[in-house]
């Protein structure tokens, strides 16, 4: 039966095979051909035409006690994302979480002392700083740069802090070693970081990291806001929880993209 609401150019067939790929779910990885069947509301010959025709291609296979999806069909997730570079990737995710909190978010890449903005997705509000791709600051008074400085050992820490910051901009928190260095261990153990005015006046972030296949930490995450519009409170009840789930899928992504051989990978920041 053709289905409602399709054009003259709508190919049955692959919606019928998609369909029964979709039918093994959590509780279901083996399914016998009545259970495809009546899942996909397609007749038991139909069904089994597909599920064939998917074992002849290397989708799926039969045991005996049924048919099983292969770890060939991850190959149909990795197409898109072998597709699109690094921060394509990231995009849709960003846009929404932008969407969720209606404030900017971006990611940034640690280089020496500072932070580098990668990809940003921004609502239209008054700022104290002006963000662009490219644009940087000192890395240890901003929330995407002290997710990326706890991820290093300690004395890489020190190496990369040595390095003359190329911002032009002096931030207003000038921490010592000791209080550098407890701010840091507070962040490894949470796992996120905050920053509150400590770049400058009006702004408040937070972020959380991002990380590869390895679980290396390969860039930050935030969610921006003005001081004078969002408090730290709500900063962390409303948008933390938002910001978390969105960096761990964009990481879940880059996993992904690093399971697919000969990607061209971004070039790194200089």
């Amino acid at each position: 039966m053709a289905r409602p609401d399709t054009g003259p150019d709508f190919i049955e067939a692959i919606a019928r095979g998609l369909d029964v790929i979709k039918a093994f779910r959590p509780g279901r990885a083996v399914m016998s051909l009545t259970e495809v069947a009546e899942a996909t509301d397609l007749a038991r010959p139909t069904a089994r035409r597909v599920l064939l025709t998917l074992a002849e291609l290397g989708y799926v296979r039969s045991d005996g006690a049924g048919f099983a999806l292969t770890p060939r069909v991850l190959e149909l997730g990795v197409t898109y994302v072998r597709s699109m570079g690094l921060w394509d990737v990231a995009r849709p995710h960003m846009e929404r979480l932008s969407e969720r909190t209606d404030e900017s978010c971006s990611i940034a890449q640690l280089d020496g002392s500072d932070i580098v903005y990668v990809a940003r997705v921004a609502v239209p509000k008054i700022v104290a700083l002006a963000v662009d791709i490219g644009t940087r600051f000192p890395a240890l008074q901003t929330s995407l740069g002290k997710v990326q400085l706890a991820a290093l050992p300690p004395e890489e820490v020190d190496r990369v802090l040595a390095e003359p910051s190329r911002s032009g901009l002096t931030p207003r928190w000038q921490p010592d070693r000791a209080e550098r260095d407890a701010e840091l261990r507070d962040v490894r153990a949470k796992g996120w970081a905050l920053t509150d005015e400590q770049l400058t006046r009006g702004i408040r972030s937070v972020a959380a990291p991002l990380r590869d296949g390895t679980g290396r930490v390969v860039a930050g995450l935030n969610v921006n806001t003005h001081a004078a519009e969002t408090s730290v409170e709500a900063l962390l009840a409303d948008h933390l929880p938002l910001l978390l789930h969105t960096a761990g899928e964009i990481s879940a992504d880059f996993a992904r993209l690093d399971t697919v051989p000969h990607v061209v990978r971004p070039v790194p920041v200089t």
